[in-house]
């Protein structure tokens, strides 16, 4: 095993372990094929913003194109389903197995250790009420925060939550109550995990914090194929206290082989079993909030991009635009464009193009078969291109 790799080297694997180095499948994509995705990735973020699709649908829609998204509805938030909520990488979807896995978080956040502070001290300060409403989910049944007839309304503070809002997302973190279903508006339901998860997975050992710290550096850095201790550590967010003792145990093992990247600052870490492609040959389309690119240092290091998401940037201040999905093409980002989805007009409107330097005469033409397919994907019957950016012609001409 060679612990020496090029930058296209590290690139490839990395886009392997991310699953784009397999073709698309030629049939429809089942609730199979997306949970055996997840189960590749380790974890997917949520996110509500939804300019052009909700996050969590478009990793699937990247790596196998058009699906059916209902079936992701089915595998995270049907009674019977092979995904359960937590605060993972953010607010995420993960195999039921590693459930276990982070029930030291769980108590951290019922414990008050670190960012978990104002929690504690909520559950704490507030035990009647939050016992209240406890006593009612578990008569009641599963129950939004707005089912809730409990406490004052939202008015400043923790995002304008209602205090039944705060409780119940409190208990969320300390995993007394788990997601048992989201509606149509995305909006959380909550139920006791007793009650929503198998009960296989209740009854599952807890795990010691150290095991378990070390099982979710596994699962990232085979969800990485190579990385950086810090890409390892982002993965799952976990804390900085004992993450380098995490490593050199599984480097110990023969989990972790140390390699040295051409062009990294830093020493890097290949998972044994990572493909090693000589070549990849991607097209598709990235959410701001992908695995590939949800670390913007690592991305930087593997593509040569700096990418930002600008939603929070003066509309006058951005660069890119709004709502920006880097395009994948081959091995390398060549492009990135704004885009939105106007579901009345039925139209994507591309708002903004980009061209990155190494970009070719085929990336508009490959780009814009990109943009019909998440057109129709998300049901709509054509895509327009606007006039900004260095790329808009080009792709205008190609999108025709």
């Amino acid at each position: 095993m060679k612990d020496r790799l090029s930058a296209g080297e590290a690139r490839r694997i990395a886009l392997a372990a991310q699953g784009f180095a397999s073709p698309r499948p030629d049939r429809a994509v089942t609730k199979r094929d997306l949970a055996k995705l997840i189960e590749r990735l380790g974890v997917v973020q949520i996110d509500s913003v939804n300019v052009v699709s909700r996050t969590h649908y478009i990793p699937a829609f990247s790596r196998l194109g058009a699906y059916d998204r209902s079936l992701l509805e089915e595998i995270a938030w049907a009674k019977k389903r092979p995904l359960f909520e937590y605060w993972a990488h953010e607010a995420s979807l993960l195999p039921l197995a590693s459930q276990p896995l982070f029930r030291w978080r769980m108590q951290d956040a019922h414990d008050g250790t670190g960012v978990w502070k104002g929690v504690a001290r909520f559950l704490r300060e507030r035990r009647d009420f939050v016992d209240r409403v406890l006593e009612e989910i578990r008569d009641r049944g599963p129950l939004a925060a707005s089912d809730l007839e409990l406490g004052h309304k939202g008015q400043g503070g923790w995002w304008g939550w209602s205090e039944a809002k705060r409780a119940v997302e409190c208990l969320f973190w300390t995993g007394e109550l788990t997601t048992a279903t989201r509606r149509g508006t995305f909006e959380r339901v909550y139920g006791l995990p007793e009650k929503v998860l198998p009960s296989a997975v209740v009854q599952a050992p807890t795990p010691r914090r150290e095991d378990a710290q070390r099982e979710l550096v596994r699962i990232s850095a085979r969800a990485m194929g190579v990385a950086a201790a810090k890409d390892l550590r982002d993965y799952f967010r976990l804390p900085v206290d004992g993450f380098k003792d995490r490593l050199a145990e599984l480097v110990e093992e023969g989990a972790l082989l140390p390699v040295t990247v051409k062009g990294w600052r830093e020493p890097a870490y290949l998972d044994p079993a990572a493909r090693k492609p000589r070549r990849v040959d991607a097209q598709a389309l990235l959410s701001p909030f992908d695995n590939l690119i949800w670390f913007r240092e690592r991305t930087e290091r593997i593509f040569g991009v700096r990418y930002r998401i600008e939603i929070y940037t003066p509309a006058e201040k951005r660069t890119h635009g709004y709502y920006v999905l880097p395009f994948l093409e081959g091995d390398a980002i060549t492009a990135r464009v704004d885009l939105k989805a106007d579901r009345k007009g039925g139209v994507l409107l591309v708002q903004s193009s980009h061209a990155e330097p190494w970009a070719t005469d085929e990336t508009p033409v490959r780009l814009a078969a990109e943009l019909r397919l998440m057109a129709e994907w998300l049901g709509l019957s054509d895509v327009s291109v606007q006039t900004r950016g260095d790329l808009a012609p080009a792709l205008a001409a190609a999108v025709g």
